[in-house]
């Protein structure tokens, strides 16, 4: 039987026809393999992010935005309708399609806009071939009143040959253009072409800048807010009732121009990974529509990293548009990107490829975006992968592959107990890890401002101390399952958990957040406390979990995330707005986290046992969908109500950590309700 792909997301003329809210809301798609595409319900460009096609032209990453537009005309007659819309400097917008919206939705993840006037309707949808940089651009008339007689689109193409950082000056990009009825070629950088191929209608080559596009969200970030593109050509498509007209834009050699059976491949995939996740995780049946969308939205973090011997390598998109694949974000997405959507094959090629890429114990904090080498400046992302290959190994016994990379596992701890790089290392006096410098930012809180870190956390930070107690438990009981010796990893797993006492507060207010910085303890309330509840294996007895879980739930929680930082503290700020310095001095100070919510939703149920409670805590994400990035979940949001979603629309770790602990929450409430059932 076949799945059906989620339809919740839908909105019609009260939001298509209001352009702030139309702007606000954008969709995201990926081809998994670095490229994505990107834009708002209403057309416009808000963002230097926004386009139909921006793709790696100098793999693994270097993303460059390759098309940028398409300005779409509905002609009859001498008579001519926009079905797009173009904000410009100065605040003019102009023409206004975005009025002849009807309405908007996501058919599973895909963009569906349809388009009224007067008895003409008219759908157009936007979607990507997965595995190749191919974007498709299909209208259709519908069935109305109206004569669709001598019906005609004519649609411009504007290109671009940008990093998708940047922005373009007319003339910067100067490309040969060659055109035949059917294909139209551009130019790009790295020797790469991008085509446009149609078998519905005809190409007429064009060289035209289109200049002083307004881009909104950039201005609000405080950056540079104009761009320009180069209109190479327009296509001109007539239209019949039900057929399906429009293009491929693609880098591909060989583009499939046919349109129906693309959109099939596309649908019957997302289908197919939606109905496998429900087959294998028998929580996921029966699910809300809000948790079907996240397992759509987790294929988008997944892709291909192209290696020198041609094949491809597993790695997580840590977030779009600006983020690349970075090693604490991987792994702590991985389990709810792969493990509750059984995509095991996808976590074991992760893992294995990220075992290479160990040193002295650490693991790259990120990949830059031009192919530099990585960075190692994270205290923690080795600590999240050993928790990712205990979850790996609980989900699929695959004790050949834990077999294989036992040394890598055991290398990494061993590494942290003698010392590593950063003065990452075991304090023999409290079993406790320390880390860092007064110029170092290696946790997860790694914001900087004129090269200082905004949240000085040297020292041993409350968090990496749980993920330490929390892997020496969970290598311990790996052993066991392979025949190894656990006694090296629960030793240090009890000094680790009686080190770990210095943490609670004597006031009962928690813990505190850094022991032993250069200035001494550092007990200012923050969400990382929490994750020495949540984790699999916590360091804490009942009492002291209990009060974790007040302090976070009084002082931090918010129905989108956990605020980074006590409301009462002086430093505490309550929006991500501004530039730059602005938003970085805010990053960590206040400003509220996605991910962490379902850490404390986990943390709630180990403390109180109810786990419909501690799953009703994450239903605010299922109205979160219809907002900001379209079934997908921010990365932050602002700390003080109304919480508006902020930093990048679509994150994988927020996305991930809210369908696993949907997951677990879910099979625990089951576990309940069948144990009453045979009381």
């Amino acid at each position: 039987m076949e799945q059906a792909l989620p339809q919740r997301i839908r909105f019609g003329r009260e939001v298509c026809g209001d352009l702030g809210q139309a702007e606000r809301r954008e969709w995201w798609l990926a081809d998994g393999l670095g490229g994505y595409a990107s834009g708002t319900v209403a057309g416009t460009l808000t963002r230097r992010y926004h386009g139909l096609l921006a793709a790696p032209l100098a793999p693994p990453l270097s993303r460059t935005l390759v098309f940028a537009k398409a300005d779409a005309t509905l002609m009859a007659g001498d008579r001519c309708w926009p079905l797009h819309s173009n904000r410009w400097a100065g605040g003019a917008v102009e023409p206004r399609g975005h009025l002849h919206l009807e309405s908007f939705r996501l058919d599973g993840r895909l963009p569906v806009w349809r388009y009224a006037l007067g008895g003409l309707r008219i759908e157009a949808r936007v979607w990507m071939e997965a595995g190749a940089h191919t974007a498709y651009l299909a209208w259709r008339l519908l069935p109305g009143p109206a004569d669709p007689e001598r019906l005609r689109l004519w649609v411009r193409l504007l290109v671009n040959g940008r990093d998708h950082h940047g922005q373009t000056r007319p003339g910067d990009f100067e490309p040969a253009i060659e055109a035949g009825e059917t294909e139209l070629c551009v130019s790009l950088p790295h020797e790469t072409r991008l085509r446009f191929r149609t078998r519905c209608g005809r190409l007429y080559p064009e060289r035209t800048w289109i200049e002083h596009f307004r881009l909104g969200e950039e201005r609000r970030r405080g950056l540079p807010d104009e761009d320009n593109h180069l209109c190479v050509g327009q296509v001109s498509l007539p239209l019949a009732p039900g057929e399906w007209v429009g293009f491929a834009a693609s880098l591909e050699a060989d583009p499939s121009p046919y349109l129906a059976e693309a959109l099939r491949r596309r649908q019957q995939r997302d289908a197919n990974l939606l109905r496998l996740a429900k087959v294998q995780n028998s929580c996921l049946v029966d699910a809300p529509g809000w948790i079907d969308q996240l397992v759509l939205a987790s294929d988008d973090f997944l892709i291909g990293r192209p290696l020198p011997d041609g094949g491809r390598a597993g790695s997580v998109i840590a977030g779009y548009p600006w983020f690349s694949d970075w090693g604490r974000d991987t792994f702590i997405a991985l389990p709810g990107l792969t493990l509750a959507t059984h995509r095991h094959d996808e976590a074991r090629r992760v893992l294995a490829y990220w075992a290479g890429l160990l040193d002295a114990g650490l693991l790259p904090n990120h990949f830059p975006e031009h192919g530099a080498p990585p960075e190692y400046h994270s205290a923690d992302a080795a600590l999240w992968y050993v928790e990712a290959w205990r979850a790996y190994v609980e989900t699929t016994h695959d004790l050949a592959a834990l077999k294989r990379l036992y040394p890598a596992l055991t290398g990494i701890l061993g590494e942290y107990a003698c010392g590593t790089r950063h003065g990452i290392g075991l304090d023999p006096a409290d079993g406790l890890i320390r880390a860092g410098g007064a110029d170092t930012a290696l946790t997860w809180m790694d914001a900087r401002v004129e090269g200082r870190p905004v949240t000085p956390r040297a020292g041993k930070p409350v968090e990496l101390n749980a993920l330490w107690y929390n892997a020496l438990m969970g290598l311990a009981d790996l052993s066991r399952l392979l025949e190894e010796d656990p006694e090296p990893f629960a030793i240090l797993a009890a000094q680790a958990q009686a080190g770990f006492r210095r943490y609670v507060r004597g006031d009962g207010g928690g813990l505190v957040d850094v022991l032993d910085g250069p200035d001494g303890d550092d007990a200012r309330v923050r969400p990382n406390q929490i994750l020495a509840v949540s984790l699999p294996h916590s360091p804490l007895d009942h009492g002291d979990q209990a009060a974790v879980v007040r302090i976070v739930g009084a002082r931090l929680l918010t129905s989108y995330g956990l605020r980074s930082l006590d409301p009462a503290d002086p430093g505490y700020r309550a929006r991500y707005e501004g530039g730059v310095a602005e938003r970085d001095a805010a990053y960590h100070q206040g400003t509220a986290w996605a991910w962490l919510l379902p850490h404390y939703a986990l943390a709630v149920h180990r403390v109180t046992g109810d786990a419909a409670l501690a799953q009703s805590l994450l239903e605010p994400f299922g109205d979160h969908l219809a907002d900001a990035g379209l079934g997908t979940v921010s990365e932050l949001s602002d700390a003080d109500p109304p919480h508006t979603p902020r930093g990048a629309p679509s994150q994988a770790w927020s996305v991930a950590c809210v369908l696993q602990a949907w997951c677990q929450l879910e099979l625990a409430r089951r576990s309940k309700l069948g144990n009453h059932r045979h009381a």
